[in-house]
């Protein structure tokens, strides 16, 4: 479908309507409906619903009202390409190892929810605060380097940790996952698979769709295999039951208490600083998209309004429903499929936000599909076991890029096996100790005498 009401010029700004700090963007108005970015979420809208197998185990949640979660969550994703974001947002996926790890401390139900409302609170603030004096650089520059590579290497081993322990997604269902996650990697990271998409016309059409062809792949295995059963197809119109959801709202529940909040800053400064690392990730696929192959097209990439739009989400999440994977700036792996996508020119995908977002607005129609839900509610564990590993790998490659010497590597990978293990608090604080004892120059007169010869 190419029909947009207000048109762009070659070399100028999509078209929008301004409200304060944010940029108003409205599919069929403002930008074009994509076909393919659909497609793909008619698949991967499944993702979302992977997290209800989370909330069920951690939170004490009725299938029914995990799902009326899922569909609060549909609504933040759409905002940011509503407000001016042009990524595809998703969950800080990288944080939810740490995350479970903090809420596993409490009791599912009341407890639990209250812990997590408390979490989601401070990310907040954190984004907002940050978004709005504009420091979010200079706070994130500070932290040494192999404190982020810690934090990244340990949530990528906890990760893996998670899905590979006895009685994890993996060891009980090996051959559906297994196998999903090997074409996963292949796709989305080989030299190979990159080589046959320049040169095999099928191979590009299947590179387009990301995690969708690994996703498809599991399903069928796992079905073949007799890993999981069939679903039960059901017809009709999804209908969240949000008055039986409000029994489980932080309102009804209760606020958090004082020392619930204390207990979740670790987990909270954690989750900020992987974020700002999407964010990074973010701003970087999209610019470099725009500035080599687009220049048809004016794209502001805004940290401040992304801060100030990801901020808004956790405070949605905060009161109506708390969620393990929290708000996050960007899902790497769709930003990646339709920045790539992008670069094909403008017949090919008309502005970066007819992208961004055509795909979650059709994730969040896909929801009310009770034919797709049904048929995806068995192999839930299949789609976030797959987002998990391959963000997993993801946080390894990153963590290691941020490491230049041997000790820096000692102190990331001994801070990452504490945090995997012990949780945020732990795994932050014998971060800090190390630095602090085997990376500062500590000050004495010998080491400042030796340092003036050598200046001299």
């Amino acid at each position: 479908m190419s029909f947009c009401l207000l048109k762009r010029k070659d070399g100028e700004e999509q078209p929008y309507w301004p409200f304060g700090p944010f940029k108003i963007r409205l599919p069929l108005i403002h930008y074009r409906w994509e076909p393919v970015e659909f497609v793909q979420a008619l698949i991967l809208f499944v993702v979302s619903l992977a997290m209800i197998p989370l909330l069920q185990k951690y939170l004490g949640l009725p299938y029914e009202v995990a799902l009326a979660y899922v569909f609060v969550c549909g609504v933040g994703f759409m905002l940011p390409a509503l407000l001016g974001v042009p990524m595809v947002p998703g969950w800080i996926t990288p944080a939810i190892p740490v995350v479970l790890l903090f809420i596993s401390q409490y009791q599912p139900g009341p407890e639990a929810i209250k812990a997590l409302m408390a979490l989601q609170i401070l990310v907040a603030v954190i984004f907002l605060g940050l978004g709005i004096s504009k420091l979010s650089s200079k706070v994130v520059r500070r932290v040494p380097a192999s404190i982020k590579a810690g934090i990244l290497l340990g949530a990528g081993v906890a990760a893996f940790m998670g899905e590979m322990k006895m009685g994890g997604r993996i060891p009980a269902t090996p051959l559906a996952i297994g196998f999903g996650a090997l074409i996963c990697f292949y796709m989305l990271f080989s030299v190979s698979f990159m080589r046959l998409r320049q040169r095999n016309a099928f191979c590009r059409i299947l590179g387009k769709y990301g995690m969708v062809p690994a996703m498809l792949l599991s399903i069928a295995i796992g079905l073949l295999v007799k890993e999981y059963p069939l679903p039960d197809i059901q017809f009709g119109i999804t209908i969240p039951q949000f008055a039986e959801m409000w029994n489980y709202l932080p309102l009804s529940v209760g606020f958090p208490e004082a020392e619930m909040f204390l207990q979740a800053i670790p987990t909270a400064i954690i989750a900020y600083i992987i974020a700002f690392g999407d964010v990074i990730v973010g701003t970087t696929l999209v610019k470099d998209a725009v500035e080599e192959t687009r220049p048809d097209e004016k794209v502001d990439v805004d940290s401040d309004r992304i801060h100030l739009v990801t901020g808004l989400r956790n405070v949605l999440h905060s009161f109506l429903a708390p969620y393990p994977g929290l708000a996050g700036p960007i899902w790497t792996a769709v930003t990646a499929t339709v920045a790539d996508r992008y670069r094909n020119g403008r017949e090919a995908m008309d502005s970066i936000f007819s992208g961004s977002g055509t795909f979650w607005i059709a994730g969040f129609l896909a929801l009310f599909a009770l034919p797709l839900v049904s048929f995806f509610k068995p192999f839930l564990p299949i789609g976030l076991s797959l987002t998990l590993v391959v963000t997993g790998y993801l946080c390894i490659i990153t963590a290691f890029k941020q490491i230049e010497s041997a000790t820096q590597l000692g102190v990331a990978g001994t801070m990452a096996i504490v945090l995997a293990m012990h949780g945020a608090a732990w795994g932050l604080g014998t971060g800090v100790v190390l630095h602090i004892l085997l990376e500062r120059k500590m000050w004495s007169p010998v080491y400042t005498a030796r340092e003036t010869v050598r200046t001299k």
